[in-house]
């Protein structure tokens, strides 16, 4: 499974180099680590996006974890030598579906970095969780993910 992800990572790479990232438009790729899936990234403005995945959580016997956080993008604190990146916080939900399927809130922290002359940006997140849905319980999630901007 790795060396089909480096794989698929490897040629996005090759195929892209000509194509300028922006902060603008839908990205689609995979998030890793807790949950692991698909990752889409929908950008509103030039610093507001919408972020969601769905994605298989190896928690609990594992369930399908869906999640969509609407995110604010601070540009001004990092400043790479090449690309961008922003420090990025947000607030969202998360339906978690298995035999005791869970509803919460989403609080992600994270940083984002968008690759000069090329449509990927790469992420890195931590997110404390509050389910209230059937109990009260607080979690924490972290990933870190790729996606291609169309």
């Amino acid at each position: 499974m790795r060396s089909k992800v480096l794989s698929i990572l490897l040629f996005l790479l090759m195929i892209s180099h000509a194509v300028k990232a922006q902060n603008s438009g839908v990205g689609i790729g995979i998030i890793l680590g807790e949950p692991t899936g698909l990752s889409v990234k929908k950008w509103l403005s030039s610093s507001n996006s919408l972020n969601g995945a769905a994605a298989w959580s190896f928690v609990d016997s594992g369930a399908l974890h869906l999640h969509a956080d609407y995110v604010f993008h601070n540009f001004d604190l990092i400043h790479p030598n090449v690309g961008k990146a922003a420090l990025y916080y947000g607030l969202g939900g998360r339906i978690k579906i298995m035999t005791n399927s869970r509803v919460g809130i989403r609080v992600p922290v994270g940083l984002n970095y968008m690759l000069e002359d090329n449509p990927l940006d790469l992420f890195i997140e931590i997110v404390p969780m509050l389910d209230l849905v059937p109990t009260t319980s607080f979690s924490v999630n972290a990933a870190i993910g790729i996606r291609y901007f169309l």
